[in-house]
């Protein structure tokens, strides 16, 4: 009986589109599988940017904190510079 089914064309086909369809299948479940892992990694892979531009943009702030600072303490700097060479001038 199996030889049988075996010779009968209609067995083979239907043998042939359950295989084909099986591999069908699995290509397709592991092209997902792929896809969602990409995904993922993409995911991941922003929010690490969107925390490196949330420390840089903080870091910047500071930055600009500082030099703020120093741009205050150096006019200080200037005006009492100014101030001894007029004492100074004055004195000769």
């Amino acid at each position: 009986m199996a030889s049988q089914a075996a010779s009968e064309p209609a067995a083979v086909w239907a043998a042939a589109l359950g295989t084909g369809g099986v591999f069908v299948l699995m290509i397709v479940v592991v092209w997902q599988i792929a896809a969602t892992w990409r995904a993922r990694m993409l995911a991941g892979r922003e929010e690490e940017y969107r925390r490196l531009a949330t420390k840089y943009a903080e870091l910047l702030e500071d930055n600009t904190e500082i030099l703020r600072r120093y741009t205050d303490e150096l006019a200080q700097v200037r005006t009492s510079v100014g101030s001894v060479e007029r004492m100074m001038r004055e004195v000769d």
